[in-house]
C-alpha cells in the first residue's frame, strides 16, 4: 500500500493559501529552498505538477487544485479532531460542492440552492463556476457532488453521468419602465430594431433567442453578448438594452433591477439540470435541492 507523507501535503497546502513559497516559507518558519524540496517530493510521490508560474507567483493545476481541496479536507478535519478531543467539539457542518455552469442564470443558482441551507442537518456550501466542460470533467473525478447546468451532458462527452431534469421555464424580455408601455403595445413586433443585450453565442438560451428572432422577422440592435447573466442583467437596469430572463424569475427581476415585462415569448424554453455520477441521487441536500425544484419552483 502506498502511504501519503502528510508532511509534504501540508507544506504544499500552505503554499497553496498564501500564493507563493517565500510567505508559505516565512509562516512555516523554514527556508524557501526547504519548502521547494517538500513540493517536488509531493510531486514526484503523485506524479503530477501541482504548481505552475503566473507572473511572480505560483497558481495550482488542475490536478493542483483537486489535490488542494482534499488537503484542505483532511486539514480541516484534523483541527476538527484536536478540538473535540480538548472538549470543544466544531459542529462542522456537512459540505455540498457545487459546479455552477457559468452560463445559468445567477438568481436561478440561488432560488435551487437555498433549500440546501433550509435543512436541519447544517450544510456548507462550495460553489465552482466555470463551463459546463471542465466541470464535467471535476465531476468525473468526484471533485463535485453535482453540477448545475442548462443542459444534459452531451453524448459526444465520455464521462458516466446521470442529467436530473430539474424543470424548464418560459423566457420573458424585460426593459426601462419608461419605455414599457411602447414596447409592449405591439409586443413582440416592438422588439425589431430594439436595443437588445444578449448572451454569448456559446449558451442553449443564445440558441434559442436567435433562432426565434429569425423565425418572426426580428433584427434588434444588439448593444452586447455577455457572458455572465448577471452582469447583462445590470447592464439592463442601467437602461442600456432589453434582455430575456427565465419567467420563473420575473418578480426578482423587476424588483431588483428596477425593470418591467415587456412580454413573455411561452415557445422559448429554457431547462435546468442537475448532474450527478450516480443514477439515484444519495447526498440529501442534491435530494432537497431536486425535490423542492421540481415541486415549487418549476411546478
Amino acid at each position: 500500500m502506498e502511504w501519503l507523507n502528510y508532511h509534504h501535503l501540508h507544506y504544499f497546502w500552505t503554499v497553496a493559501r498564501e500564493g507563493s513559497v517565500s510567505r508559505a516559507g516565512k509562516l512555516l518558519y523554514v527556508t524557501q529552498p526547504t519548502v521547494s524540496a517538500q513540493l517536488r517530493a509531493l510531486e514526484s510521490a503523485l506524479g503530477e505538477k501541482l504548481f505552475v508560474k503566473a507572473g511572480r507567483g505560483l497558481v495550482l493545476s488542475d490536478v493542483g487544485q483537486v489535490v488542494y481541496r482534499y488537503a484542505d479536507e483532511i486539514f480541516s478535519l484534523g483541527k476538527e479532531l484536536i478540538d473535540t478531543v480538548r472538549g470543544h467539539p466544531a459542529g462542522r457542518p456537512r459540505k455540498l460542492v457545487v459546479g455552477v455552469a457559468d452560463v445559468l442564470p445567477k438568481l436561478v443558482v440561488h432560488r435551487l440552492l437555498e433549500p440546501a441551507l433550509r435543512m436541519p442537518e447544517p450544510i456548507q456550501i462550495v460553489c465552482h463556476e466555470e463551463t459546463p466542460e471542465n466541470l464535467l470533467a471535476e465531476l468525473s473525478i468526484r471533485g463535485l457532488d453535482v453540477v448545475l447546468s442548462d443542459a444534459p451532458v452531451p453524448p459526444d462527452v465520455r464521462i458516466r453521468a446521470f442529467s436530473h431534469l430539474l424543470g424548464e421555464s418560459s423566457v420573458s424580455v424585460f426593459g426601462p419602465a419608461a419605455r414599457a408601455i411602447a414596447y409592449r403595445r405591439s409586443f413582440p413586433r416592438s422588439l425589431d430594431g430594439a436595443p437588445f443585450l444578449l448572451p454569448t453565442a456559446n449558451t442553449a438560451l443564445r440558441r434559442s433567442i436567435d433562432q426565434w428572432f429569425d423565425a418572426h422577422g426580428i433584427r434588434p440592435l444588439v448593444r452586447g453578448e455577455f457572458e455572465d447573466s448577471a452582469l447583462l442583467e445590470v447592464f439592463g437596469r442601467e437602461g442600456c438594452g432589453l434582455f430575456a430572463a427565465p419567467t420563473i424569475l420575473d418578480a426578482q427581476v423587476r424588483r431588483r433591477y428596477g425593470v418591467r415585462m415587456l412580454g413573455r415569448i411561452p415557445s422559448i424554453r429554457m431547462r435546468f439540470y442537475a448532474i450527478s455520477i450516480e443514477k439515484k441521487l444519495k447526498h440529501p441536500a442534491v435530494v432537497a435541492i431536486t425535490a423542492t425544484a421540481r415541486r415549487e419552483l418549476f411546478a
